[in-house]
């Protein structure tokens, strides 16, 4: 990974965790959305990034280069099956248990593809997190999950979680992921005939409340946090960045249990401890 001196670790770190954090929370805004206004994950995720990508079109910029569209389309691209993905699992497998699982998959996957394809080494150290995580993983397919279909909501958090696994592995590996107006553009693109299917207007819910869920889904989780999330990464080791970004499903489980009534159960706390586990041993081979 290319690292930028001018985005000092500090800087670096407070930007990957108020990424986190806002993503906890547009998690949770995502959930609202699904249960109030019928909106299904496409179609929340299409609004996202047109909110997004209509934010970026009223900030004139300069003439891009054709292998800066390219990331673009590539950005756009990973960002779409990812959050799809990760909405999917919100509305069938419930808030708390969809993040944590997304996340949980991340590191996994991110370390398996640093060895495969940056080359990097898979010490014993790094193998046995794997090993705790896949347990981990495999006790919270086991916990009960509030969402009405667990294994399709279980299947599409792997699926997010590798999605953003991608995007990090090419951020890292000196790929220009950027938050861009392409970015979102393409994402909104290639998401707009599903959501048509789907139903790409709210047929429920107050228009003020959804409008405003909207607007704030599309600027603050969407457009801000991965902006910061992507200037992170160019000063934060890829392990130290999968912490960090725990907050996340920390933020998210806070909410779903507090004002979703989403429950707390043996399995889902040991779960979560076996991943803590997992990610700690992950960022003590990075240091």
């Amino acid at each position: 990974m290319t690292m930028h001196a001018a985005v000092p670790l500090r800087h670096g770190l407070l930007s990957i965790s108020a990424a986190a954090v806002a993503w906890g929370v547009g998690g949770a805004v995502a959930a609202l959305l699904l249960r109030t206004t019928g909106l299904g994950p496409v179609a929340v995720c299409f609004w996202r990034f047109a909110v997004a990508a209509g934010c970026l079109a009223l900030v004139p910029t300069g003439r891009r280069r054709a292998g800066t569209r390219g990331a673009a389309v590539l950005t756009g691209l990973g960002l779409a099956v990812s959050q799809c993905a990760y909405l999917g699992s919100v509305q069938y497998a419930g808030l708390g248990l969809g993040t944590l699982i997304t996340i949980g998959a991340g590191p996994v996957l991110t370390s398996l593809g640093a060895r495969l394809l940056l080359g990097e080494r898979l010490t014993a150290r790094a193998s046995a997190a794997i090993v705790l995580a896949l347990g981990a993983l495999a006790l919270l397919v086991a916990a009960p999950a509030a969402g009405p279909r667990p294994v399709l909501g279980v299947a599409l958090a792997v699926l997010a979680g590798a999605g953003q696994s991608g995007l990090t592995l090419w951020a890292r590996g000196g790929g220009s992921a950027r938050a861009s107006g392409g970015a979102f553009t393409t994402g909104m693109l290639c998401l707009l005939p599903l959501a048509a299917v789907e139903g790409v207007l709210p047929t429920a819910g107050g228009p003020a409340l959804t409008v405003g869920a909207l607007l704030f889904l599309g600027t603050v989780p969407t457009l801000l946090a991965y902006r910061w999330y992507f200037t992170g990464l160019t000063a934060v080791p890829g392990a130290t960045a999968a912490v960090l970004v725990l907050l996340e499903p920390a933020t998210a489980a806070l909410i779903a249990v507090v004002c979703f009534g989403e429950p707390v159960t043996p399995a889902l706390l040991a779960g979560s401890a076996l991943l803590l586990a997992a990610i700690a041993l992950l960022t003590r081979e990075s240091g």
